[in-house]
């Protein structure tokens, strides 16, 4: 664990808001000169605090409007790993979280499709060809309230 000053958190939670600003913006709005911001930043970056940069994309706008929250549990006696599969769905294009995860399911992943013909063909298409799921449940999300990259303290 690193340990962060209160400048590295105002830096943190500023581009958690606006990962595009420049340095000097962001040294501004930190209350640090541009050159100790500057370095600060490289040292969260180095560091691993800060994982990279992205931009939020309109899903309604790739024509894939819809949210799938699906959990799935997984045979036990087949020697299928809960790892292989999670792997296995992360490198599905539809879907953009996995998480292994405790309690009556194994796994859960958020899939974004195109309605319930578009989930239904991601379930013929990927997950149904996935080797050692005993049971899934899935639901629609209807509408997000909070949707946050990250968190800062």
């Amino acid at each position: 664990m690193v340990k962060l000053s209160d400048s590295d958190l105002r830096i943190l939670r500023k581009l958690a808001r606006d990962g595009r600003q420049t340095n000097a913006e962001l040294a501004e709005k930190v209350g640090l000169s541009a050159s100790q911001c500057w370095q600060r930043l490289r040292r969260l970056e180095n560091s691993g605090v800060i994982k990279g940069y992205g931009a939020r994309i309109d899903h309604d706008a790739l024509g894939v409007p819809e949210t799938v929250l699906l959990e799935l549990a997984m045979e036990r006696n087949e020697g299928v790993e809960v790892e292989a599969v999670c792997e296995a769905l992360a490198r599905f294009p539809e879907v953009l979280e996995v998480r292994m995860t405790s309690g009556d399911f194994d796994i859960f992943a958020k899939v974004v499709v195109s309605g319930t013909r578009g989930y239904e063909k991601f379930l013929r298409e990927r997950l149904y060809k996935l080797k050692g799921i005993r049971q899934s449940r899935s639901s629609f999300s209807l509408r997000c309230y909070k949707n946050e990259i990250s968190v800062v303290p």
